[in-house]
């Protein structure tokens, strides 16, 4: 698999590594980006990353919360400008409603069901096409509820109540009063904005994500040349420390910065007399996992010019 000079900037900008060590990453495994960014990482030459920063859909995420059940949903545009338009922003919050009371988090079904004054949400999309002038799509939704307890919405970087680039619910099962879940769950929401965590518990990590952490480690442990004993061990750890990280209840709370997240649920529980479970959780992060297509604009005026 080949190779460009975008392949090596694209990478240089994912990890920080140097502009040779990114070719010479992609050298060694034949132009395949994710297998260079894991060779720099082995090599200790790129920072641990637990996805991109960098974000290529614009649009917005929505959240909604009735009763116990709350949906976030992803609508995108091309622009973050369309973001902006008053016509885009209500489409969003209508469909985000229209989520809230379907069966599944199936999307199709979703632009398939009744838009609010008439036809089908993607017969509403298609109309924002043809009057915004921007391609959109309704990207993903995702859907938590409990039995008792609440379920409390959070946006980060807000366009619009309830609208913004990060949208976040916290699901919190428990017989204890609004009063003392409402801010509880709000904290937790603030805390997974800021942290991102990768799933509930460790037990929930997806499992080739699992794998290739230790794939990485493995390598890095080799390179040390200590006893296999040793890298056996440096490998357990680094695993071991890769899943507390990024598991939500063993994250250290982003508002002290050393309580896990299961502690501070259960302390809560106890203050108020009732047991608190933290069940689920959802963050949509605007255009996550999208790779943005980088182009050089001066070098593109001056090929069409026939300069390049």
């Amino acid at each position: 698999m080949a190779y460009t000079a975008t392949d090596v900037k694209n990478l240089r900008e994912r990890t920080g590594a140097g502009m040779m060590d990114c070719k010479k990453a992609l050298e060694e495994t034949s132009g395949d980006f994710e297998a260079a960014v894991d060779a720099l990482r082995a090599k200790g030459l790129a920072a641990v990353a637990k996805k991109s920063s960098r974000t290529a859909a614009e649009g917005l995420v929505g959240v909604a919360v009735s009763g116990n059940k709350g949906v976030a949903v992803e609508v995108n545009s091309e622009t973050d400008f369309v973001a902006k338009n008053e016509q885009f922003q209500d489409f969003v919050r209508k469909t985000t409603a229209v989520a809230l009371s379907a069966a599944s988090d199936d999307v199709e079904a979703l632009k398939a069901a009744a838009y609010p004054g008439g036809g089908t949400v993607s017969d509403q999309l298609t109309a924002n096409v043809a009057t915004i002038g921007e391609n959109q799509q309704v990207r993903r939704m995702k859907t938590v509820a409990v039995g008792s307890g609440v379920v409390v919405a959070y946006v980060h970087n807000a366009a619009a109540p309830l609208l913004g680039k990060i949208g976040v619910l916290v699901a919190l099962e428990s017989e204890a009063g609004a009063d003392v879940l409402e801010p509880l769950g709000k904290q937790i929401a603030m805390h997974i904005a800021a942290a991102f965590p990768l799933a509930l518990s460790a037990d929930d990590l997806d499992a080739e994500m699992i794998a290739r952490e230790r794939k990485v480690a493995a390598e890095k442990a080799a390179e040390s040349g200590k006893p296999a004993e040793v890298q056996a061990k440096m490998v357990d750890g680094a695993v071991a420390k890769f899943a507390k990280d990024n598991a939500l209840l063993s994250q250290l709370f982003v508002m002290d910065n050393k309580t896990p997240v299961a502690q501070v649920v259960e302390a809560a529980g106890k203050a108020a007399g009732n047991k608190i479970v933290l069940k689920d959780y959802v963050r949509f992060q605007l255009g996550e996992g999208i790779e943005k297509q980088v182009t050089d604009f001066a070098a593109e005026v001056a090929a069409a010019a026939g300069l390049g």
